[in-house]
């Protein structure tokens, strides 16, 4: 790598981790926006209230028609976040970064915008603004990840870094919370968010590529707008010599699996990717883990009304708490990446001693940040079950360190399990079918709100029983590793 580069290479990795950790998971800070959004009054009108009450008490009175409009819009946020990404996916593999992250900052400002120039009375537009704000940001991820492959030995490392950034990113809204309750109204916050887009636009033609960062990175790769000496990446003369790193790089992303079926250029498919085993126990091992948490963070707000028997300062202070643990998500998430790294040079040296392939090792080098995403969402979710307002303090801790495995290890086991050129349609993928099974938690919702007046005891128990079929993912993971043993 020339010197020259390597200023550029570090200001694109520390903005990519300023962009994700402010700008990319907003959304899933909803639980601190709808404390806001309930003294802002949005929704109110739905309420039924007692005659004897005066619109004051309606601030401190649980309205299950508010709650519901509210959760619909988390659902239908969540569900965008995820399902578009397929199509997202597909413009950033075909069209290049600089075409994805336009779409990205197009869809940005207005979302923000929307809920800029939103009232009560036009409640109606959050229904549009945070869907769209959702896959604007996760496109704001998306186009980011790839700046692992800049620095290829450290490449499991900052795709989860940034993973956890983006689970960070949601305590913009509690920022957005404390300066509400200090005079500044929700609507100049987000003017402030739309204004934001400029910088996008900044680093977007000079500070991030207009194709792809390939992997491995080609010697005297460039890019930029002020790349004037070389064309973006520029390769070099055939006559230059590749290091040794580059080609050990080379032969860990282009191997193939064993199992799967190949085409021309000896790479398999994306229909055989999907097809998969692999691919659908991942799909299930994602879908029922994110279930929970968006679940978790859509009906936190009336849960803490429920616990806290609706005392308003005790929820305030819960919700800051949840929000404060969230901005540690991105001290968690590089974790999960580090030992990966450390694992996949571990395994490869076995796998070399033992003449397995190296693809076998890194996918059996996630096995056990797999394991480890289950058992925590797993406590995660027998915390949230138990009813007793203290103990949240250790469901908020448990969710953020769940969480933030669940999407740095979602990223890096499609990163290391499948082809990188289907990355962007892989992932896509995933998180569009994981989204269709995200939208069970509106009517599981409706349900604790209804039929069980409240009382979401036996729904958590079901899930917590769905839960533990995330460990037959990490489980089929480690068989391939073992059976390989067996045949040598």
């Amino acid at each position: 790598m020339a010197q020259s580069e390597l200023p550029r290479r570090v200001a694109t990795v520390v903005t990519g981790l300023l962009e994700c950790v402010a700008f990319s998971g907003l959304i899933f800070g909803w639980t601190s926006l709808v404390f806001v959004l309930k003294r802002d009054h949005y929704f109110e009108d739905f309420c039924e209230l007692p005659v004897n009450l005066t619109n004051n008490a309606t601030e401190f009175t649980e309205c299950s028609a508010q709650d519901s409009k509210l959760s619909l819009i988390f659902t239908l946020a969540s569900f965008s976040n995820n399902f578009m990404t397929f199509g997202t996916g597909y413009i950033f593999d075909r069209l290049g970064t600089t075409v994805a992250r336009l779409i990205a900052i197009t869809l940005y400002a207005g979302a923000t915008l929307l809920v800029a120039i939103s009232s009560p009375g036009t409640g109606l537009l959050l229904f549009a603004a945070f869907p769209m704000l959702a896959v604007g940001g996760l496109l704001f991820l998306l186009t980011n990840l790839q700046v692992g492959n800049l620095f290829g030995k450290h490449r499991s490392t900052i795709i989860t870094l940034y993973n956890g950034a983006f689970d960070s990113s949601s305590a913009i809204f509690l920022i957005i919370k404390l300066l509400y309750e200090r005079g500044l109204k929700l609507q100049v916050s987000f003017f402030i968010l739309c204004a934001f887009s400029i910088w996008h636009l900044i680093r977007t033609f000079f500070l991030m590529p207009k194709g792809h960062i390939p992997f491995p990175l080609p010697s005297n790769y460039t890019y930029g707008l002020s790349c004037s000496r070389r064309p973006e990446g520029f390769q070099g003369t055939k006559d230059e010599e590749v290091s040794k790193e580059d080609l050990e790089l080379k032969q860990q992303a282009n191997a193939p699996s064993q199992k799967a079926k190949t085409d021309q250029s000896g790479s398999p498919s994306f229909r055989s990717c999907v097809l998969s085993w692999r691919f659908f126990w991942h799909l299930i091992w994602l879908s029922v883990m994110q279930l929970w948490h968006y679940l978790f963070i859509g009906t936190l707000n009336p849960m803490l009304n429920l616990l806290a028997q609706r005392d308003q300062n005790l929820v305030s202070s819960y919700t800051n708490a949840f929000a404060i643990t969230q901005l540690f998500g991105v001290f968690c998430a590089p974790w999960n990446g580090f030992f990966l790294d450390r694992l996949k040079k571990k395994y490869q040296q076995e796998a070399s001693k033992k003449g397995f392939p190296e693809s076998m090792a890194d996918l059996h080098s996630t096995f056990p940040s797999l394991t480890v995403t289950s058992l925590l969402c797993l406590g995660f979710a027998i915390c949230a079950s138990i009813p007793i307002l203290h103990l949240q303090y250790l469901t908020f801790i448990l969710q953020v360190i769940s969480r933030s495995f669940l999407y740095g290890g979602n990223a890096a086991f499609i990163t290391l399990a499948f082809p990188a050129e289907h990355f962007g349609k892989i992932f896509g993928t995933v998180m569009m079918l994981s989204g269709v099974i995200s939208l069970l938690q509106f009517p599981i919702f409706i349900l604790i709100k209804g039929p069980l007046e409240g009382n979401p005891l036996y729904v958590n128990i079901a899930l917590i029983l769905v839960t533990v079929l995330s460990l037959i993912h990490p489980f089929l993971v480690s068989r391939v590793w073992r059976r390989q043993e067996k045949q040598v």
